[in-house]
C-alpha cells in the first residue's frame, strides 16, 4: 500500500496499520523515519499524506520498471549515479531527487538545487568508442530543448556545449561525465538541472524558471517522461542521426561574440561554427581561429 499524495487522499494510521500488518505505533515510527530522511509528508486528523514531492514520488512509482530512482533530498544526483554505475545498474537508470544539497554545474561551479526544480541524472551504456561520446551530450541538449518547446512554447535555445537558454536567460544546466573499459564506454552519467517551478533568480539574477515565464505552475512529471521518452528513441539510433547539424538548427551560439572559460584559461571572440566533433570553432580579434573543446560559455551581446 502506497502513501496516498496530499490533496488527493489521506490514509489514516489505521488504514496503514491493517494493510500493513502492525501496529500504530510502528506505522507511525516508520512516517517519523521517512519525514527526517527528506520526504515532505503532512499529517492531518484525516491521516498522513505526501505533499510537495508527492508528483515526483508518483512518477517514480509508478515507473518502477524503468529503473527509475527517487530521494526527497541528496548530495548530488550525479555523485550518487557515479557510484550505482560502478555497481553495474543498467542502461537508462535515472536518479531523481526533489532537492540537492551540493548540486554542481560544469568547472565544479555551485548549482542551486532548490525545491519545485527538476534534478536528475540519467546512468547510460551506449555501444560506442570514447570519441563519440559527444553525441551523447548533445542528444541530450537537443532532445530537452525540443521537449520543452512542444510542452510550453518558449522558444528555448541551446546554448554551446550544452546549456538552454530562454531570452538569453538559463533555464536548464547539463553536465556529464564517462568512464571507460578498454575502447568502449563503460558508462555516460548525464545529469540535468532543469528550473520549472522554482525562483532561481533570487540567487542567480541570469537565471529563469518556467513557472516564472509562464505564470504558473507545470507538472514536472510531464517534463521528465516527454524528455525520456524522446531522449531514449534518439539515443536507440544516435549513429544514424546526424546530432551536430540538428543541434545547430536549434541554437543562437554560432554568430555571437562569446567568452570561454576553462579551468586554466579563457578566449574570447566570434563563434563561427560547431565541428562534427562538437567542438567550437573561435575567431578572435586578431582573425585567427582555434577549436574549443570544452568550457564554459558566456554571451559578450546580444544577437543582432
Amino acid at each position: 500500500m502506497h502513501l496516498a499524495w496530499a490533496n488527493d487522499k489521506f490514509v489514516s494510521g489505521v488504514e496503514m496499520s491493517n494493510a500493513l500488518d502492525i501496529s500504530r505505533v510502528a506505522v507511525w515510527k516508520h512516517i517519523k523515519t521517512l519525514v527526517n530522511e527528506g520526504y515532505d509528508i503532512e499529517s492531518s486528523p484525516r491521516g498522513y499524506g505526501l505533499a510537495t514531492c508527492r508528483d515526483l514520488v508518483r512518477f517514480s512509482l509508478e515507473r518502477t520498471t524503468e529503473n527509475i530512482l527517487f530521494s526527497p533530498s541528496i548530495d548530488s544526483t550525479m555523485d550518487e549515479a557515479r557510484r550505482l554505475a560502478r555497481e553495474g545498474v543498467p542502461h537508462f537508470t535515472v536518479v531523481i531527487a526533489e532537492q540537492q544539497t551540493k548540486g554542481r554545474g560544469r568547472l565544479n561551479r555551485a548549482w542551486s538545487s532548490q525545491k519545485g526544480g527538476l534534478w536528475f541524472t540519467i546512468i547510460l551504456r551506449p555501444d560506442l568508442p570514447p570519441q563519440l561520446s559527444f553525441k551523447v551530450n548533445f542528444a541530450a541538449s537537443l532532445c530537452l530543448a525540443k521537449t520543452l518547446n512542444q510542452l510550453f512554447n518558449i522558444n528555448a535555445k541551446v546554448k554551446w556545449p550544452n546549456d538552454i537558454l530562454i531570452n538569453n536567460q538559463k533555464l536548464v544546466g547539463l553536465l556529464s561525465e564517462m568512464e571507460t573499459r578498454g575502447d568502449m564506454i563503460s558508462f555516460v552519467n548525464v545529469g540535468i538541472g532543469i528550473n520549472v517551478n522554482n525562483q532561481p533568480e533570487k540567487e542567480q539574477p541570469n537565471a529563469v524558471s518556467i513557472s516564472t515565464l509562464l505564470g504558473q505552475k507545470v507538472s514536472r512529471t510531464k517534463i521528465l517522461a516527454a524528455f525520456l521518452d524522446r531522449f531514449q528513441r534518439t539515443l536507440d539510433n544516435i549513429l544514424e542521426r546526424n546530432i551536430i547539424e540538428l543541434w545547430k538548427e536549434q541554437t543562437a551560439t554560432i554568430g555571437r561574440q562569446v567568452r570561454i572559460e576553462t579551468f586554466k584559461d579563457h578566449f574570447q571572440g566570434l563563434a563561427l561554427d560547431v565541428d562534427d566533433t562538437g567542438a567550437l570553432i573561435l575567431m578572435d580579434e586578431d582573425h585567427t581561429t582555434r577549436r574549443v573543446i570544452y568550457g564554459d560559455c558566456f554571451y559578450q551581446e546580444t544577437q543582432s
